[in-house]
C-alpha cells in the first residue's frame, strides 16, 4: 500500500470524535521500548520522560537543576554530591519515594544486564566513575565520583540516559525482567498497540516541582492537566496535515514547507521552535588546500549567512555561527558574534592564501527533512562568486556519514545533534584526528580549553573558557555553523499551553478549551 493510499485509509480513524479532555498527538514513529534508557531513540525518550524522572533534569537553558532532589550540595573537593529528596513525591503505585528507591534504581542501571545506554558514562570507561552511592537516611542520597567533573550532573540529566529515572522496584517482574515503568512523572503508562498508538494518563497524585504554570525544560511546573494523551503513529506528513486541518489531530509536527499554508488555517495555531541541533559546513583542516587558515577565512567571509539560512530553512531559521544553541544559559554577547559576510575581504584572503583555482568539493545528501543540499547549493554559488571552483557531490546519507567518520572529504554540509553543555558541544567536533578521524578541530589550545571546561565547576570561569573558545573558533574557522534546528508545530486552537522544546512534545501544563 503506498503512502497516499495509507493516508486516505487512516483518515476515517482520525475523524472519530475524541473523548473529553483527551489529546491526540501525531508522532512519526513508534516508540522502541518503555524501559527507561534501554533500546531507545529520541521519540522513545520523549514519551518515557513524561512517565519517569531523575534526581536532576535540564532547565530551559540546558543547565541541570534539581528535580526529584530538592537541592544538590557539592563537597569542597568537588567529588561528593549530596542529593536531598523532595518530600511528598509518590510513585504511580502510591508508594512514597525514598532514598532506597534511588539506590535500587541506580544499582539496576549500573548492572550490565540492564543494558542501560549510559552505563559507560559512569563506570570509568570515559573518565568519570561513580565510586560509591549511599543513603544515610530516607531523604538523602550521597554519590562520590573519582575526580572533580563539571559534567557529572549534565550526564545525570541527559535525556538519552532517561535522566537516570528513578523507578519503583515493582517495575520489574519476579525474575528481574522489566515489566512497565512505575515512575514519579506527571503521567502514567496507558495502552501501547505497536505501530498504531500509545497512550498515557494523568497521575492525579503527581507532586510537581513548581505549580506556577511556567514550563522550564524538565524541572519547572509540570502539572498534568488533561486526562489522557494518545500518541497516534502517522508516518506520512500529508496525512498529519489532513488530520490537523480536519481537527482529528490536536498537535502535530510539520514540514517547514507546510508552515505558511497552515498558518492560514482558521482552526490552527502554528509555532516554530528552535532546538540545539546545529547545521553547518564542515572543513577538512588536514586537506592540502584547506589546511591554510586564510583560505578557510575566505570561505567564511564569502557566505551571506542571512541568504543561506533563509534558503535552507524556508525563511524560518535564524543565523547562528556559534557552536552553542541560542537558548543556552552560556549563550551571551560573545556567542552572538559571528562570521562577517565580506566578499571583498574574501577575495583578498583568497589571494593571500595562494589559491590558484583548484577544485573544492562539498558533500551533501538529499534526504527530505535534511538541509544539507540547499546549504551546499547556496554555499557553492557564493564561493564561485569570489572566484573559487566548487563542485557538489550528492551521496546517500549512509555513504556521506561513512565519509564523515573516516575524515574523507574536503567540505560537507552536515548537522550535529544537540549537546546542552557547551563543553560537550565543542568536544563533539574537536579532538585528535589520528585517534578519531571524524573530528574537525584539533588545535592544541582549543583542546586544552575544552578539557579544562570539563573539570572546572565555577560558572563564571566556565563562561570565560567558552568565550575564549568561541573567539578562537571564529579566528581559525575549522568549520562554519550556520543555524539551529527548527521545529514547526501546528495545534488546534482549543489547545492551550503547548510548547515544543528540544524535539520534545511535553504534555504537562497543556489544557483544552471547552
Amino acid at each position: 500500500m503506498n503512502r497516499l493510499l495509507a493516508g486516505i485509509c487512516l483518515l476515517p480513524l482520525l475523524a472519530a470524535p475524541a473523548l473529553a479532555q483527551s489529546l491526540t498527538v501525531s508522532v512519526a514513529a513508534d516508540i522502541r521500548s518503555i524501559n527507561p534508557g534501554v533500546n531507545r531513540d529520541d521519540n522513545t525518550d520523549d514519551f518515557v520522560l513524561q512517565l519517569v524522572e531523575g534526581l536532576v533534569g535540564y532547565d530551559e537553558g540546558g543547565t541541570p537543576g534539581p528535580l526529584l532532589a530538592e537541592k544538590v550540595d557539592l563537597s569542597a573537593d568537588g567529588k561528593t554530591y549530596t542529593f536531598t529528596l523532595r518530600k511528598g513525591v509518590k510513585f504511580h503505585n502510591g508508594a512514597e519515594l525514598t532514598s532506597a528507591d534511588v539506590l535500587w534504581s541506580w544499582n539496576r542501571y549500573m548492572d550490565p544486564k540492564t543494558d542501560w545506554r549510559c552505563i559507560s558514562e559512569f563506570d570509568g570507561r570515559n573518565g568519570l566513575k561513580v565510586e560509591s552511592v549511599a543513603a544515610p537516611d530516607s531523604q538523602t542520597v550521597v554519590m562520590t565520583i573519582n575526580k572533580p567533573n563539571a559534567l557529572f550532573l549534565d550526564a545525570m540529566a541527559r535525556t538519552d540516559c532517561a535522566m537516570a529515572g528513578v523507578i519503583h522496584k515493582d517495575s520489574v517482574k519476579a525474575d528481574g525482567s522489566f515489566d512497565k515503568p512505575i515512575g514519579t512523572g506527571p503521567f502514567r503508562m496507558g495502552e501501547w498497540k505497536r505501530n498504531e498508538f500509545f497512550t498515557m494518563t494523568a497521575f492525579e497524585d503527581y507532586a510537581s516541582p513548581k505549580t506556577d504554570g511556567k514550563k522550564d525544560g524538565y524541572i519547572g511546573s509540570k502539572r498534568p492537566l488533561v486526562k489522557e494523551v494518545k500518541f497516534l503513529i502517522v508516518r506520512d506528513p500529508a496525512t498529519v496535515k489532513a488530520g490537523l486541518l480536519s481537527g482529528a489531530i490536536d498537535i502535530g509536527g510539520l514540514l517547514v514547507s507546510d508552515v505558511e499554508e497552515l498558518r492560514k488555517a482558521p482552526n490552527l495555531d502554528v509555532q516554530v521552535a528552535t532546538n540545539g541541533v546545529r547545521h553547518g559546513l564542515l572543513i577538512q583542516t588536514r586537506d592540502p588546500l584547506l589546511k591554510n587558515v586564510k583560505l578557510r577565512q575566505a570561505i567564511a567571509a564569502a557566505i551571506d549567512y542571512e541568504e543561506l539560512v533563509g534558503a535552507a530553512s524556508a525563511g524560518l531559521g535564524k543565523v547562528n555561527n556559534s557552536p552553542l544553541f541560542p537558548g543556552s544559559s552560556y549563550f551571551g554577547a560573545v556567542q552572538k558574534q559571528g562570521f562577517t559576510f565580506d566578499p571583498g575581504r574574501a577575495q583578498k584572503l583568497l589571494k593571500e592564501a595562494g589559491y590558484k583555482g583548484e577544485t573544492i568539493t562539498i558533500l551533501a545528501n538529499k534526504r527530505p527533512t535534511a538541509v544539507a543540499f540547499p546549504q551546499a547549493v547556496v554555499a557553492q554559488q557564493m564561493l564561485q562568486a569570489i572566484g573559487m571552483k566548487v563542485e557538489i557531490e550528492v551521496l546517500e546519507w549512509a555513504t556521506q556519514l561513512d565519509r564523515y567518520n573516516k575524515g574523507n572529504y574536503q567540505m560537507q554540509a552536515f548537522s550535529y545533534s544537540a549537546r546542552f553543555d557547551p563543553a560537550l558541544g565543542f568536544e563533539q567536533f574537536s579532538g585528535d584526528k589520528d585517534k578519531q578521524p571524524r573530528k574537525i578541530w584539533e588545535d592544541p589550545k582549543a583542546l586544552e580549553l575544552i578539557n579544562k571546561s570539563m573539570q572546572v565547576a565555577d560558572r563564571a570561569e566556565r563562561q570565560k573558557l567558552f568565550d575564549e573558545l568561541h573567539k578562537l573558533y571564529l579566528e581559525q574557522a575549522p568549520m562554519i555553523f550556520t543555524f539551529n534546528g527548527i521545529e514547526p508545530y501546528a495545534t488546534s486552537k482549543r489547545v492551550r499551553g503547548f510548547q515544543g522544546w528540544q524535539s520534545k512534545q511535553r504534555m504537562w501544563e497543556v489544557t483544552l478549551a471547552q
